[in-house]
C-alpha cells in the first residue's frame, strides 16, 4: 500500500467548502491500494476519500498538494444507507454496467474512509448477483463492436 496524500481539486484548491454551511470543509486524500479477491487475482486501485473538519482547523494543518499524511484509506460496505437522507449516494455499482451489486435483492452500500489506525481493514460484501452483471457485460460489449464497426462492416438483421 502506498503513503497516502493530499489531492488539490481542478482548480487547485486543497480545502473544499460545503455548501450548505461554510463554517465546514473536508480535504481529498488519494492512495493506491494493492487488492488481491477472493478468485486470487491481484490488482492496484487507486482509492480517495475525505477527511472533513471545520475550515479554519484545516487550513491550519497547512497541507499541500501532495503532502503525506500518516494512516490509509479503506473501503466499507453495509446494507445500511451511509446517508439516510440520500441513500442512493452510496449505492455499490459493478464498474460501467449500472447495476446495483446486492444480494438476495438487497443492495449494498460503499464508501471509503481515512483512518489513521493502520490496523484497520476493509469490510467487504461478496454481492450474489453476478449472472446479472455479466448478461448486461455481454450486451454492452455486443452494443460497443456494432457501434465501432465502420458502415461498411454494418452487419444487416
Amino acid at each position: 500500500m502506498s503513503k497516502v496524500k493530499v489531492a488539490a481539486d481542478k482548480n487547485g484548491n486543497i480545502v473544499g467548502v460545503s455548501q450548505n454551511n461554510p463554517e465546514y470543509g473536508w480535504i481529498r486524500v488519494e492512495q493506491i491500494a494493492t487488492q488481491i479477491n477472493d478468485q486470487g487475482w491481484l490488482r492496484h486501485a487507486k482509492r480517495s476519500a475525505l477527511i472533513k473538519g471545520k475550515v479554519e482547523d484545516l487550513i491550519a494543518c497547512g497541507y499541500k498538494e501532495g503532502s503525506e499524511i500518516q494512516g490509509k484509506i479503506i473501503v466499507v460496505e453495509s446494507f445500511e444507507p451511509f446517508n439516510p437522507n440520500n441513500p442512493d449516494r452510496d449505492l455499490k455499482i459493478a464498474g460501467d454496467t449500472g447495476i446495483i451489486c446486492r444480494v438476495d435483492d438487497q443492495p449494498i452500500y460503499r464508501q471509503t474512509f481515512f483512518t489513521q489506525n493502520l490496523n484497520a481493514v476493509d469490510e467487504l460484501i461478496m454481492h450474489d448477483n453476478s449472472e446479472e452483471i455479466r448478461d448486461v457485460q455481454v450486451a454492452q460489449r455486443s452494443l460497443s463492436s456494432l457501434v465501432t464497426k465502420k458502415p461498411s462492416e454494418t452487419i444487416t438483421l
